[in-house]
This record gives structure tokens, C-alpha cells and sequence, in this order.
């Protein structure tokens, strides 16, 4: 996700350079090339890979950062249990050297230009509109070569789909944080207060916050998970004075809001949290496959888990009465 026009909508959990040129065959569907018995007795004997060791690994024509959680030696050779970085735990999977290699600089390097490569020759297309970089990994279990035979029929099917239903996206809102939206609509629709503004933390910070926990949980974040975040960010700016603002809010709103601010600058994670709840029927209005949209309901059940486990720092409990919030804003403006 990147800055849009359109309407928008997060848990999880992140060799020898001569066995690199064997990487690049099988999940592409092809095989890999025929083996010496010196060759075979190399892999078979060798476990090249070590629990907990971080590494690339090929999957649906992608190279994605992994970690081996697991090594084992079976009939074929050394296969090695991955989970993806940065992705549920149901995607880790089996593995065998064909589609594992070495976290070096070299193949790093081989990761980037196979990325750019295939998002050329994609275009982009069915992801939303500014967004970069957000490609899912694609079914993880299963039959590999029926997957890729229906993979283009699928995504046919989707592409043409008009059936807003199957688009909508079931964002899960943890009870403790709906109680939350039902505390914010009373103190402003029925005792007739106010969020006192500027807000500390704000939007910004809290974003800023998620992805610095990401980092420390998966020791990276990958560049889909700041795109998304990014468009977070243009979504709320653009929905909070139009959707996300009570009746008695407006009058605050045009207070706070000068040419230089942003609502990301100013308001904070009460607001956020209403764009939650609008975010189903604004991603129905964006140009998106229902692939994609199923991840990222993923990345936004995460950051709302991130919401609750830090409520109490991140919400407020008491509000102030209306006139109290616009005196102290025109002191601040002055």
C-alpha cells in the first residue's frame, strides 16, 4: 500500500555459492539438472544449513528472507524445515537445497534483481493503486504442480470477479479494543467531550512504533509490511475528516488543522482505531485481488493485536469537555 485516492484497508510471528545455480529450477517448475553420484554424496552426507541459521529461500518464483527451524536427513538428501520472515507460521514448510542458499551479500543481491525483474514483467497489476513491493507467498502446503497449473486460472478468475462480497476483507477487532470504541462514542455522542488534542503518541509515532517492534521481533521488516503502513497513513489522512470525525468533533477538527498539519500529526490512536472499522467497505472500492486482500487482513489483525497488548499506553481514559479542548487550543495556537 502507498498513498492512494481510492478507499483502503495486520500476527505473526522472519552455502556454498556452488549450490546456488540449482536454485533457481524447482518451484519455478522446472526440474533440476541431473546429478553426478559425487554430487549426490555431497548432499546427502552434507547438512549445509544449521538451526536457527538465517537464509533466502525460493518460493512461487520469489526469494524471500527465512529461517531454518529445523534440519533433517532423509532418503533424497539434507531437507530443512523453514519459516518465511515476516509471515504466519502456516507457511513454514519442508524444504530440500533446490530452493534454499546462503544469506550473502551475493545472493542478496540475486534476491533484488529477481524481484525487480518479475515486478516489471508483472506491472504491478492487483495491488493497490501506489503500492510496491506487497507479493504473498503463495500456498505453502499441498500439491506443488496441480497448484501451478491452476495458479493462472485463478488469478484470471480473480481479476475478473465483480462480486463485492467475495472482496470484502473481515477485519477481527479484539473485544477489549471494541469496548474502547464503545467508550469513544459515549464520551462524544452522549456526555459531549472531547479527545484533547494534539495527541501523544500520535498516528506517526504509533505506526513508527509497530514497525520498530517488528524489527525486533523478525530482526527485519520487510518492505511490504512499510508499504502497507505507509498507506495506513494516506488512508487516515484522507478518511478522517469525511468518515472517521463525530458531528460535535468538526468544529475541533477545523481548530487543529492548518495547512502545515496532518490529521497523522494531531490525532491519535482513538481515530485510528475508528478507521478500523471502515476499512472493509473502503477496501471494496479499491482495486485489489482477493489473494492479496486475504494477506493483508493478516498484517492488520498483527497491528491490532499490537493496539491491545499496549491500550493502556496508547489510548486515554478520560476526555475533556468540549469547551475545555478548544480553549486549550487556541492558547497553543497563539
Amino acid at each position: 500500500m502507498g498513498s492512494s485516492n481510492t478507499a483502503l484497508t495486520d500476527d505473526d510471528d522472519d552455502s556454498a555459492t556452488e549450490f546456488d545455480n540449482t536454485a533457481t529450477k524447482t518451484d519455478c517448475g522446472s526440474d533440476s539438472a541431473t546429478e553426478t553420484d559425487e554430487e549426490f554424496r555431497n548432499r546427502y552426507d552434507t547438512c549445509l544449513f544449521t538451526e536457527g541459521e538465517k537464509v533466502l529461500a525460493y518460493h512461487s518464483n520469489f526469494i524471500y528472507l527465512a529461517k531454518v527451524l529445523k534440519c533433517e536427513k532423509r532418503g533424497t538428501g539434507w531437507q530443512y524445515f523453514v519459516h518465511y520472515l515476516g509471515w504466519k507460521k502456516n507457511w513454514d514448510e519442508w524444504l530440500g537445497l533446490d530452493r534454499i542458499m546462503k544469506y550473502t551479500d551475493e545472493n542478496v543481491q540475486k534476491k533484488e534483481a529477481l524481484y525487480k525483474k518479475l515486478k516489471e514483467e508483472k506491472g504491478e497489476v492487483g495491488t493497490p493503486k501506489g503500492a510496491t513491493s506487497y507479493v504473498p507467498l503463495r500456498n505453502p502446503k499441498g500439491v506443488r504442480g496441480k497448484k501451478r497449473k491452476n495458479d493462472s486460472i485463478c488469478k484470471d478468475k480473480q481479476a475478473v470477479t465483480s462480486d463485492s462480497s467475495e472482496k470484502l476483507v473481515n477485519i477481527h477487532i479484539p473485544l477489549t479494543l471494541k469496548k474502547q470504541l464503545i467508550d469513544d462514542c459515549e464520551f462524544i455522542t452522549h456526555l459531549g467531550k472531547l479527545v484533547k488534542l494534539p495527541r501523544t503518541p500520535n498516528v506517526e509515532d504509533i505506526l513508527k512504533m509497530y514497525l520498530d517492534y517488528r524489527y525486533k521481533e523478525d530482526n527485519m521488516v520487510s518492505d511490504s509490511v512499510i508499504e502497507i503502513f505507509k498507506g495506513i497513513r494516506a488512508y487516515f489522512n484522507k478518511a478522517l475528516p469525511v468518515i472517521l470525525l463525530y458531528k460535535s468533533e468538526r468544529q475541533q477538527y477545523q481548530y487543529v488543522i492548518t495547512e502545515d498539519a496532518c490529521p497523522s500529526t494531531v490525532y491519535g490512536a482513538e481515530h485510528l482505531l475508528r478507521l478500523f472499522v471502515k476499512l472493509p467497505e473502503l477496501l471494496m472500492c479499491a482495486d485489489i485481488e482477493q489473494e492479496t486482500l486475504m494477506e493483508l487482513q493478516q498484517k492488520l489483525a498483527d497491528f491490532l493485536k499490537f493496539l491491545q497488548k499496549n491500550q493502556n499506553a496508547l489510548f486515554l481514559s478520560m476526555y475533556h469537555v468540549a469547551g475545555d479542548v478548544e480553549t486549550s487550543t487556541n492558547e497553543h495556537d497563539n
